[in-house]
Formats: structure tokens, C-alpha cells, sequence
């Protein structure tokens, strides 16, 4: 039976959503987390395994210092507290994807603990708070086959690659985030794109949502304005930035459908589903006591040295939020023109085209104009819309050198979108290039005055403004390739009249 699901507004007016993230980061060491593994992603199904990540008896772990190193740093960038002394703990798991039945993790004792991010909603900063970024290895994937979802019910059979069992992940947990409103949606992805961009920096991770290196659990709630917070679900394993935002929406309708009906919200996983945006039931949540953790006696205790800490602070990059910050100021922007960049995703774009030798604001108008407009058109993200840095530089190069007037350079951008080639090349094979030489330019002023000999007597009298209906008839038989300012010159020349 279909439900009707309320109003988004109507949902804000009469509840408080508090949401909460647990963000799952695969990390790009060479080998696994607790042995010598290699980590690349694909690969042919069960290829990259071994005795120890398969869990077979008598096989030891070792831990990776690598991976160590990197959740240190992950954890400095979030402001967090590092642990002088902590251990991992067996997290006792019964799929199939883990085929030891314990998944080795952290529970009491994470690595890094209070750390914080920042992030832009709307023009404002919202501070998320983190409560805490420990290590554990991740699992398997298991291919159900035969069925018309993909899913368990209704499969005929399912398969399992451990290749993936094993790699270091790091999991990022935030306090619950209580007093969003109608931004929740909003916030949740601002967060999860913050959380992307510093990780990028930092260099630890691909932080590819497509191919599952960065993947969201989103925990949604809802409670009537005074009253305890909700009991909330956890929508598992979210892979794009627009399916958090999607998610955390969808729940927020959901749920405010069912306790305007009278019902109440039970405590589960669901699963999003791209194609709807909907969630369907997963499984009743576990909690703690379920998974019955207790400390891993195969590893010994992690206690990271003081002054390697401070060093690794000390060595950590220019954070994205900074970045940005110098950005607008190098570029001269305004609060609001760096917001318009940063919602249309194209700072990184703007910073290497402008790397690439044009200006910012020349780099700002093709990312944020026509390249944004066909973007918008394609239904893709800016970054994948076929032209590069490089590209869009070269094209401007063209405009300031005059061989192409704007009207010019936006039908080359065309060709570089669809793949004709550089603008160069695409401007040589239309024949597109400005015509600026007076010789080849004379004899078509010349047909035009004497196609508009009233015109033409108009500019003798003194009435100059009227040039441009000249000008106007030249470009059009020249297909607009005269270079305009050339063409008035060269008419007011041949008509005998100062400019």
C-alpha cells in the first residue's frame, strides 16, 4: 500500500530532527590492516587474501603502522584528542562477509576522541561535533544472484569476495547533531563533503564514494519540539554526497508519517534506495551487548609516542576550510561569489585553470557560466562535464589574444565538451578564428556601404552611432569572425569620419 508521506515544511513545523553520522573511510595503504595484502580495489574475486584476513587457525595479526599513522593525522585535522595508550577489541560478527565471525575494531579505547569540524550551511558555520575516529578492518562483500533486487529475499544463491576483508577502516562518529531544522538534510551533506575534502588533503584515502572508499550511515530521528529525542534508524552504507542529503529527507517524511498516524519508530538498519530515494527495512539494530566486544588478545596495546604526535601535527597541510579562505582573498571575492563557487563545487576547477595561466575571474565566468549551464543540462557534476583546466585556460588564452570574441569562444567550449579536441584545434578545424586584417575585411565594408547608402550618409553627417548597423551587416556576411573593433575603425576610414 502506497503511504502518503506529508509536506517537508509541514513535517519542520511540527518536529526537531537530530541526526548523527557515522562516516566509514577505507585508507590507502599498500597492504591490509593486519597483513601484507595488497589493498587495490577490483580484481578478480578472492585473489587477495590470505591466512590471516581469512581468519584461519593459527594465524597471527600485525598491526599496520601505516594505517596507524594515517587515523593519527585524520584525527588531528578533526581537532581531536590523541590517545596515549589504547587497544583493539574483537567485535564478534556473525555474516558471512567476515569469515572469522569477529571483526577486530575498537570499542572503550578509540584512538582519537572530542574533535570537532566546521562547516558551511547556508552562509553560516554549524561546528560538528565528533565523538570519536577509531581503526577497525573492513569486511567483505557478499553478491546475492538470481533475484530481481540483488538482494537476499528472492536470490537463488550468494557469493562472497574477501577481498576486500581486511582493509584498514577508519570510522568517524559524530555526537548527535540536535537544532538543524529544516537544514538537517543540508547539513548532513556539508558535513560528509568537509569530512571528504580534508581526508583528500591529507592524502589517506581516495575517498571514492562510487567504489565504496567513503561510505555514510546516516541516523535520523525526529521528536516533537520540548520533548526526549526519538528513537532513530540508521540508513546504512549512503555512497554520494546527494543521496546523504536524499536519505536524511526521506526519513525525515517517513517518520513523521508514521507518528502522525500514532505509530512509533523502531530501532533498525534500512536500506536507501538511489532510484526512489526511499528506505525499506534492513535489520533491528544491534547494540553493544550484542556484538559482546572484548580486547583482541593477538595485538598488543597502540601507544602512540608523544613526539611523533606533535610531529605528525605539526607536518599536517593547509586544511580545506583555510584553503578556501586564502582562495577568496587571493581571488577578491565576496562572502557570497565564494558561496556561489563553493555550491557549484568548482573551486578546485577555478584554483587549476587558474594554475594553468588565465585569471580567477576569467576561470570563475566559464566554470560558473556556460560550463556550469551544460552541467545543470547533462544532469552531471561540474568536475565531469568533459573539459579540464587546461582546456578552459587555453580557451581564454585565445579570447585575450583575439583571435576568438566571445561568441566564438563559447561555440569552441561546445566542441571541447563534446570531445572535438583542444580549442585550438577546434577553432582551426571550423574556421572559426577572428578575421582582424584590413585587406581581407575592405571589400566587405565596402559592399556593405554600398548596400546602405543611408546609413552610410547618416555616419558622413555626423551621426557616428549609427556604425554599428554597419558593423552588424559586415559580421553577418563575414559570419562573425571580423573582429569588431577593427571593423568600426576600418568603416569610419573608409567613410572619411573621425571617430
Amino acid at each position: 500500500m502506497t503511504t502518503t508521506l506529508p509536506a517537508y515544511d509541514e513535517v519542520v513545523a511540527r518536529y526537531e530532527p537530530v541526526i548523527g553520522l557515522e562516516t566509514h573511510v577505507e585508507l590507502g595503504t599498500n597492504t591490509k590492516m593486519f597483513c601484507g595484502c595488497p589493498t587495490d580495489f577490483g580484481g578478480e574475486p578472492n585473489t587477495r587474501v590470505c591466512p590471516v584476513c581469512l581468519g584461519l587457525p593459527g594465524s597471527l595479526p600485525v598491526a599496520n603502522k601505516a594505517a596507524i599513522e594515517a587515523i593519527i593525522r585524520i584525527g588531528l585535522a578533526l581537532n581531536c584528542s590523541i590517545a596515549e595508550w589504547c587497544r583493539f577489541a574483537r567485535k564478534n560478527y556473525f555474516y558471512p562477509d567476515m569469515p572469522k565471525n569477529f571483526q577486530i575494531s575498537q570499542y572503550d579505547e578509540p584512538i582519537c576522541v572530542d574533535g570537532y569540524l566546521d562547516v558551511e550551511v547556508g552562509g553560516e558555520t554549524v561546528r560538528i561535533e565528533i565523538e570519536r575516529v577509531h581503526l577497525e578492518e573492513d569486511t567483505g562483500k557478499t553478491l546475492h544472484v538470481g533475484g530481481a533486487t540483488g538482494r537476499i529475499h528472492g536470490a537463488t544463491e550468494s557469493l562472497v569476495d574477501y577481498n576486500r576483508a581486511g582493509i584498514p577502516l577508519v570510522e568517524i562518529v559524530t555526537k548527535p547533531i540536535p537544532g538543524t531544522g529544516a537544514l538537517a538534510p543540508d547539513v548532513a551533506k556539508a558535513y560528509v563533503t568537509e569530512l571528504r575534502d580534508v581526508i583528500r588533503t591529507l592524502g589517506v584515502s581516495d575517498v571514492r564514494m562510487e567504489e565504496g572508499s567513503l561510505r555514510c550511515d546516516v541516523n535520523t530521528s525526529l521528536n516533537l519540539p520540548g520533548q526526549e529525542w526519538g528513537t532513530r534508524t540508521e540508513t546504512k552504507n549512503v555512497n554520494s554526497l546527494r543521496s546523504v542529503e536524499r536519505a536524511v529527507r526521506s526519513e525525515m517524511l517517513r517518520q513523521a508519517s508514521v507518528l502522525d498516524a500514532g505509530g512509533r519508530i523502531t530501532q533498525e538498519t534500512r536500506h536507501f534506495h538511489e532510484d526512489t530515494g526511499d528506505t525499506t527495512p534492513g535489520r533491528s539494530k544491534e547494540t553493544a551487548t550484542d556484538y559482546r566486544y572484548f580486547p583482541e588478545p593477538d595485538l598488543v596495546p597502540i601507544a602512540p609516542d608523544p613526539a611523533w604526535v606533535a610531529e605528525l601535527k605539526a607536518a599536517l597541510p593547509e586544511l580545506p576550510r583555510v584553503h578556501r579562505r586564502r582562495l577568496q582573498q587571493q581571488w577578491g571575492l565576496s562572502d557570497l561569489d565564494m558561496q556561489s563557487v563553493l555550491n557549484a563545487g568548482a573551486v578546485e576547477l577555478i584554483e587549476a585553470t587558474v594554475a594553468a595561466g588565465t585569471t580567477p575571474a576569467a576561470a570563475r565566468k566559464w566554470w560558473l557560466g556556460e560550463l556550469s549551464r551544460r552541467a545543470n543540462e547533462s544532469g552531471v557534476e561540474l568536475a565531469e562535464i568533459g573539459a579540464t583546466p587546461a582546456q578552459v585556460a587555453e580557451l581564454q588564452g585565445l579570447v585575450d589574444a583575439g583571435k576568438l570574441n566571445d561568441k566564438m569562444a563559447r561555440t569552441v567550449l561546445e566542441g571541447v565538451v563534446d570531445g572535438e579536441g583542444s580549442p585550438t584545434e577546434i577553432m582551426t578545424s571550423r574556421g572559426l578564428e577572428v578575421v582582424s586584417d584590413t585587406g581581407a575585411l575592405t571589400a566587405a565594408v565596402d559592399e556593405a556601404i554600398a548596400a546602405n547608402p543611408g546609413i552610410a550618409d547618416k555616419i558622413r553627417s555626423g551621426k557616428v552611432a549609427a556604425v554599428g548597423a554597419l558593423v552588424g551587416a559586415v559580421m553577418k556576411t563575414t559570419r562573425g569572425q571580423a573582429d569588431a573593433k577593427t571593423l568600426r575603425e576600418l568603416i569610419l576610414e573608409r567613410l572619411g569620419v573621425q571617430g
